[in-house]
């Protein structure tokens, strides 16, 4: 593929991304690099200003030259460019990829909110979409987990866009050989180790059989289609059958039940990630066992969602253990998806409503919801005082909404 066809093939993926700035996020290896290239060359033609970010994990000693690097070369290009630390790195536990890939986006996303960007360009690949597929055919993953990756994903209201899904990775490195522009080979990926490292070379043998990376990724792609029409499924019985309440979801307990057993779970998975502010669900076991609670009219509690059941719905809300130690600025975004506005002055802060707030606000109740759903509220605190609790008793002159991104829980579905 020429660097025209590539040109090509970027701007017709960035004809429908929203005005403003973008972000770009590039490590230094050929894929990300390739996409700097190409998205300076389109900024260049259509006036959009482009801003270069570099997430350095901290995990490996060569990572702050490589930050260095990309600097060097997004310079070049007569573009800006930050380098971000991921400082609880030495803290985090488990499972390190996972932590790192999810700070990657958080570090993102608040640098993105600062800079007034709306929209991160990553350099995914078609090649990405093949190895994703295979990681999670070994987890025994299904339709979602085999779908290929979707072109954008929002975090913490920010969208990431991922215009090269279409394209090879060697056509990536072919324009950057064309134009002399050397790339960073990180040595993670050649370590078996790494769960992508083995995929990708589990890939090579598939080739060597007669399955390309291209079959594999068509597959993947005819898998989205489907993830696609499951969730359109889904967000047409949201439409009809669950309501929202500050933030809270009532699905009618009856429909629910005569839905099938896919559509139960994947409902119940969204709504507890449109809850939690995440933007995924849990799978498996576990999401099997709090659908079987939810027909079988029990509470239960998954990934900081609380259910109960009353007035004929299965009742959905955030659980407030799990918000009990957030605290706040009024200006920052409260648990992800809370925006609150009032009379600001800095001894304020937010904080959930919990006991104390309960006791405070002598009109919690004409919201008809539950107690324990309004302790796990944003509330406006002097100290121990409460000021306005702005989801259930608005005062003060303060009020309180969802992000935009999750305010139609129903459209949100559809977009996933």
């Amino acid at each position: 593929m020429t660097k025209d066809a590539l040109a090509a093939q970027l701007a017709a993926a960035l004809q429908d991304v929203p005005d403003g700035p973008l972000g770009l996020a590039v490590s230094g290896g050929s894929d990300s690099l390739a996409l700097m290239y190409l998205a300076a060359d389109w900024s260049a033609g259509t006036g959009r200003a482009l801003h270069v970010v570099t997430v350095d994990h901290r995990l490996r000693p060569e990572a702050a030259a490589e930050a260095a690097e990309v600097a060097r070369h997004a310079s070049a290009l007569k573009l800006s460019h930050d380098t971000l630390e991921w400082a609880q790195a030495g803290a985090a536990g488990g499972n390190l990829m996972d932590a790192a890939r999810r700070a990657r986006y958080h570090l993102m996303s608040g640098w993105a909110a600062k800079r007034d960007i709306a929209t991160v360009l990553l350099g995914h690949t078609r090649d990405d979409v093949a190895e994703t597929l295979l990681m999670r055919l070994a987890r025994g993953a299904g339709v979602d987990g085999l779908s290929a990756m979707a072109s954008a994903k929002v975090v913490d209201g920010v969208t990431f866009h991922r215009p090269l899904l279409t394209v090879g990775r060697e056509a990536l490195r072919d324009a950057l050989r064309g134009q002399g522009v050397a790339w960073v080979d990180d040595p993670s990926n050649e370590n078996p180790r790494y769960e992508r490292v083995r995929m990708r070379w589990a890939l090579q043998g598939l080739a060597e059989q007669g399955v390309s990376v291209d079959q594999v990724a068509t597959s993947a792609e005819a898998l989205g289609q489907a993830r696609q029409a499951l969730n359109w499924a889904v967000a047409q019985f949201a439409g009809e059958y669950v309501s929202q309440a500050a933030g809270d979801l009532a699905i009618d307990a009856e429909p629910f039940a005569a839905l099938p057993a896919e559509l139960q779970r994947r409902l119940l998975s969204h709504a507890l990630s449109w809850i939690n502010g995440q933007g995924y669900g849990p799978r498996g076991a576990e999401l099997t066992q709090f659908r079987n609670s939810a027909l079988g009219g029990q509470g239960a509690t998954l990934a900081g969602v609380r259910m109960t059941h009353r007035k004929g719905a299965v009742y959905l809300h955030r659980e407030y253990a799990a918000v009990a130690d957030l605290r706040g600025e009024p200006t920052v975004p409260f648990d992800t998806r809370w925006h609150l506005t009032g009379p600001m002055t800095p001894d304020l802060h937010i904080a959930p409503m919990g006991e104390a707030g309960l006791r405070g606000c002598e009109n919690w109740r004409e919201s008809l919801r539950p107690a324990a759903a309004v302790m796990a509220d944003p509330a406006v605190w002097r100290n121990d005082q409460l000021i306005s609790a702005p989801l259930v008793d608005p005062k003060q002159g303060w009020s309180g909404e969802l992000a935009p991104f999750c305010r139609d829980f129903a459209k949100w579905v559809v977009s996933r």
